[in-house]
């Protein structure tokens, strides 16, 4: 039975999730703090996090902080009323997987939450580990490596280093990204596939000094991990 953690401080909202999850087959622990949050996703060990922003004792960006940084691996859903698009962008860069803003509806909630949990239980397949030329990229702990160099990425950040990986030296659209990696998440645009770039860019940068890869901006055509002129495979 596939574990959910839901940590809401709003007895009505968390009493409505637990019900609706039970009733769709989940095993369902709650907690309102975030210390609690902390304890019961260490001892219970979920495969999601349902996370509300606003807590008594803190911010729920504290818990999916520590949460990856502790290397947590399950999916991780913001559920906050703060609907600004920085509001987003925070949460998505701390490591979240979604972000859906109050008021929601259920059922979406739900078929949000089952995507995850799907791509999640995919991305535990036995491909862990991708290669393109030097560049290794291991998707279980979520390192890339290019000589004595390497660098930690959040879940998001390695998707689209794997996305790049395998279509190295060929330009993939701005819109190609989104719909593989953001299109069953409401509320965001294309930009958001910029913002991810230059995260990623941004963690590739002391690669480039030992002759590592270069994400370029292909006009017209979207990005492409350039490793030309290097021997590679996959």
């Amino acid at each position: 039975m596939t574990r959910v953690l839901i940590v809401e401080d709003d007895s009505d909202i968390r009493g409505m999730l637990a019900r609706g999850l039970e009733a769709e087959g989940f095993s369902v622990g709650v907690a309102e703090r975030v210390d609690d949050a902390l304890v019961a996703a260490r001892e219970n060990a979920p495969e999601a996090v349902v996370l509300d922003i606003t807590l008594p004792d803190g911010s729920g960006h504290d818990v999916c902080r520590s949460l990856r940084e502790g290397g947590y691996p399950g999916a991780i859903l913001f559920l906050s009323a703060r609907d600004e698009i920085r509001d987003r962008a925070e949460g998505l860069a701390l490591g979240a997987d979604d972000y859906i803003v109050k008021p929601f509806v259920f059922d979406e909630l739900l078929a949000r939450l089952q995507t995850h949990l799907l791509r999640r239980k995919e991305a535990d397949s036995p491909r862990t580990i991708v290669t393109a030329g030097r560049l290794v990229l291991d998707l279980t702990v979520r390192q890339v490596s290019f000589g004595d160099a390497s660098a930690r990425l959040t879940p998001r950040e390695a998707e689209l280093l794997a996305l790049l990986m395998d279509q190295v030296n060929k330009p993939i659209s701005r819109g190609d990204i989104f719909d593989k990696l953001w299109a069953t998440q409401g509320g965001l645009s294309l930009n958001v596939v910029d913002v991810y770039v230059g995260y990623l860019r941004s963690k590739l940068s002391d690669f480039v000094r030992f002759g590592g890869p270069v994400i370029t901006t292909v006009r017209g055509k979207g990005f492409m991990l350039d490793l030309r002129g290097q021997d590679f495979r996959h």
